[in-house]
């Protein structure tokens, strides 16, 4: 069971997923329950997010970062996924940028605290799926590198 308070058009609501098979989940919205069809299956073996400690320079901003492998027809991508759920504040770089291992590149609030997602290897930005300001699950896609 996962809950999530979730804003929509400044409207407050609290879901809860209690159950998720396939393609088919049992929640509750405010209370009420429904069936609902998510057009994609959803992976039930994804790893947990890895959490890192802050940095002393920046002691308000914990880094964290989750990928993962996806090998396309042009060769190895890489897609960053959020690990919490929460709201982008800031996308730091854009499409055609040069990231390094380390770099910062997505700003996350999530429980009311920021987190820097940081690019875990070389790469160069392919797409970017997210927009500020943009609220997020956890595990949304965010940034494809290649």
């Amino acid at each position: 069971m996962k809950e999530y308070n979730l804003i929509i058009n400044g409207n407050s609501y609290s879901v809860i997923i209690n159950e998720l098979e396939d393609t088919l989940a049992e929640v509750e919205v405010n209370g009420t329950p429904f069936q609902v069809t998510i057009d994609k299956p959803i992976k039930k073996s994804a790893p947990a997010p890895a959490i890192r400690a802050p940095r002393a320079a920046a002691p308000s901003a914990a880094k964290a970062s989750h990928s993962t492998g996806q090998a396309s027809s042009t060769g190895e991508s890489y897609t960053v996924n959020s690990p919490l759920p929460g709201v982008i504040l800031e996308v730091s770089v854009k499409e055609g940028d040069t990231v390094k291992a380390g770099q910062k590149m997505i700003v996350l609030e999530a429980m009311k605290m920021e987190n820097n997602i940081e690019a875990d290897r070389d790469g160069v930005v392919a797409a970017i799926k997210v927009n500020k300001g943009d609220s997020v699950l956890e595990g949304a896609p965010l940034i494809i590198l290649n």
